[in-house]
């Protein structure tokens, strides 16, 4: 995937509110950052940064090598209820199953946005509390970002989530595979094909980005999004026409 130079610095702003707003990107930086030990972010004074059972560092996932006809689409979980809905109707009319990975703080503002998701027959996945840059956090607040959002999907769904995704980055460092771990996810999903629909390029560009996906990839979408909707009939026709079937990413990498 190619992007901006300096796709850290575009996105160092979270476009997130807690009642509709929309999510930002989460393409990676230039080159992994390591974990500052210093990071200005301090623990939420709710959440331990101590986890209770300690785990090895999570496995990468970035896409299936099975040769199934399948593919991933996964969404970044933000953005405004009614948009999510819209994505859920557009799936649900072409039989697809996706995966969104779960902001805390809009699980917190839109509680009922899980239980939408998982009534649809559809996968939920951790995407940190507040989606920070996250590489640049030290391991206790990074840890907390992870914890909190994770306790979050199972307070809503009795559920942690099946994967963790890092925010702000298309692949996880090593200090976020090892935080991820510590907070019981064994997978972090990341993914090999950008939507770059949080750009706000139209339908036919989101369409054509998607265009790149082939068997076996995950590819990154946004909810919150109306051109994301727009393009999504198209994006899910082009995808059967090419014999490739979107299922979950547990479904893809199981």
């Amino acid at each position: 995937m190619t992007g901006p130079s300096d796709p850290l610095t575009r996105r160092r702003v979270l476009g997130l509110a807690l009642g509709a707003a929309t999510l930002t990107a989460c393409s990676p930086p230039s080159a992994p950052t390591t974990a500052s030990p210093t990071s200005s972010t301090s623990t939420p004074p709710s959440v331990s940064a101590t986890p209770s059972q300690a785990h090895g560092p999570a496995a990468e996932l970035v896409r299936s090598e099975s040769g199934r006809p399948q593919v991933a689409l996964t969404f970044h979980g933000a953005g405004d209820p009614e948009v999510t809905r819209r994505v859920l109707d557009v799936v649900r009319q072409h039989d697809a199953r996706i995966t969104v990975l779960a902001v805390g703080t809009w699980l917190a503002a839109h509680p009922d946005a899980a239980r939408m998701v998982r009534d649809g027959g559809h996968e939920l996945g951790n995407h940190t509390w507040s989606h920070p840059a996250l590489s640049g956090f030290a391991p206790a607040p990074m840890y907390a970002e992870i914890q909190r959002c994770r306790d979050k999907l199972a307070e809503l769904t009795g559920l942690p989530g099946s994967f963790f995704r890092q925010s702000q980055g298309q692949h996880a460092t090593h200090e976020e595979l090892v935080e991820a771990g510590k907070a019981g996810y064994a997978k972090v999903l990341s993914y090999d094909v950008d939507s770059l629909d949080w750009k706000d390029p139209g339908p036919a560009a989101i369409r054509a980005a998607v265009a790149k996906a082939r068997a076996g990839s995950v590819v990154s979408m946004h909810l919150g999004h109306p051109g994301t909707v727009a393009a999504l009939p198209g994006i899910l026709s082009d995808l059967l026409g090419r014999g490739l079937t979107p299922v979950t990413a547990s479904e893809l990498l199981g």
